[in-house]
């Protein structure tokens, strides 16, 4: 409240208010302040803007500054490494949010070029290095460390490992890393070790520093995609191995131009219950130009309508609802659970809803990969938005499923593709099949 605040201030001396600006903790918000407890590394994710910087700078602080300006702190040598030298001088030395620039002026230590080295009054150094050229961390020891921007490193895993073995100072050396999330192998076994603690938070949680017309653009422009749940939500996007759709696979869908459409179907992947337990209802929303050569027919994912605990008449209403929404010419579903009930349940909505029942006899992988195919050949876009889908995409792997639950998301995508590009005569792997 700002009566709080006004009260706060009011009681504070004249040292207290001009030391104010350089309490960290003061003004930090929750993913910048260090997590309690035991820990060998801290991995501060956020997406751009975050304020990642800022807090790896006030960290390298809190660990070389004592209490009052030439008194010892915790470490005394400090390891900054970045992509490049330059990298890390212009960013976590003398940027703007940089070790220079957050530190008062009787603890500001003095950047010397030369030997690319930063010396504290109190004597502590800390010394530059580039992830480009591991083998320079052979020799050197540290108490401290700061990497950033790790998931960008070429040299990732060599580089991470030189360093583990220079830090060997005092009791118990620590390291900070700051960075956007990348599906690399070397931040992944970062974050899965037992002595890693993590802290995340999106671009926007640090807008009252951010510009109000860079928030607007890049929202606009990668808003309900999978490179802005990397590069704005700071969410660690993975690929599994052997997966049949990989991010790079759905980062192209959402570059490929979208065409006309000459059909639009809605497909439906049934739950078997409708509890709020039970699995999703997929619901998905495909158009397509099917004119043509086939090998020319293009499609595009126009909604994920799907919902979750919805009675057999809440998830039939909102595919009959997707219909209207997109002027959709036929609504495929899933019968393998419901038999026909499924279909009396659509018809008691809509009698004359032109309806089409599929019945899987091959396993979801099977019946996924023709559909992945479109995909690797660059013939299915995708509007923003469907980021839930798309993770269920790239969690189906050659040997099966690796996702928790059902793929039901993902299988109404494969029954829509399929009956839109695949095989719209509608024999798909021998299933049984009916119009109606």
């Amino acid at each position: 409240m700002p009566e709080e605040v006004d009260e706060f201030l009011g009681s504070l001396s004249e040292n207290a208010l001009l030391a104010l600006p350089w309490l960290f903790e003061f003004w930090a918000l929750p993913h910048q302040l260090p997590p309690r407890g035991d820990w060998k590394t801290w991995v501060i994710m956020g997406g751009r803007g975050a304020g990642k910087t800022r807090a790896g700078a006030e960290w390298v602080r809190a660990e070389v500054e004592g209490a009052r300006p030439g008194d010892p702190g915790r470490s005394r040598r400090v390891a900054l490494v970045g992509e490049t030298v330059d990298q890390v001088r212009e960013v976590m030395v003398l940027g703007e949010s940089g070790i220079v620039a957050c530190s008062p002026l009787d603890r500001r230590p003095v950047w010397h070029a030369g030997r690319a080295q930063l010396v504290w009054p109190n004597g502590a150094v800390a010394q530059v290095f580039s992830a480009h050229e591991p083998e320079a961390m052979r020799g050197p020891q540290f108490d401290a460390a700061w990497a950033d921007e790790l998931g960008k490193w070429k040299k990732g895993g060599e580089a991470w490992d030189q360093l583990q073995f220079a830090l060997r100072l005092g009791k118990s050396p620590r390291c900070v890393v700051t960075t956007t999330p990348r599906n690399v192998a070397v931040l992944k076994a970062i974050l899965k070790n037992p002595s890693t603690v993590i802290t995340h938070a999106p671009t926007e949680a640090n807008r009252a520093h951010l510009a109000e017309s860079f928030l607007a653009e890049v929202q606009s422009r990668y808003g309900g995609t999978r490179i802005g749940r990397q590069e704005l939500e700071g969410v660690l996007v993975e690929d599994d191995d052997g997966a049949l759709w990989t991010a790079a696979m759905v980062e192209q869908a959402q570059a490929v131009t979208r065409p006309e459409f000459s059909r639009v179907v809605v497909a439906v992947d049934p739950p078997v219950t409708s509890t709020k337990q039970s699995d999703e209802c997929g619901i998905v929303v495909v158009g397509a130009d099917t004119r043509g050569d086939p090998k020319d027919w293009r499609a595009v994912v126009l909604e994920d309508a799907s919902v979750k605990g919805a009675t057999p008449e809440g998830w039939a209403r909102a595919a009959l609802a997707a219909m209207e929404r997109h002027g959709a010419d036929r609504l495929v579903a899933e019968v393998n659970q419901g038999g026909d009930l499924v279909e009396r349940v659509v018809r008691m909505i809509d009698p004359q809803v032109p309806f089409r029942a599929v019945h899987a006899t091959r396993s979801k992988m099977l019946r996924a990969e023709p559909v992945a195919a479109l995909y690797e050949q660059g013939r299915v876009a995708h509007v923003r938005g469907l980021q839930v889908l798309e993770e269920q995409m790239c969690q189906m792997a050659a040997t099966g499923w690796r996702g928790k639950g059902s793929p039901d998301r993902l299988d109404a995508l494969v029954w829509a593709l399929t009956e839109l590009m695949v095989n719209p005569a509608g024999k798909v792997g021998r299933p049984t099949v009916r119009s109606l």
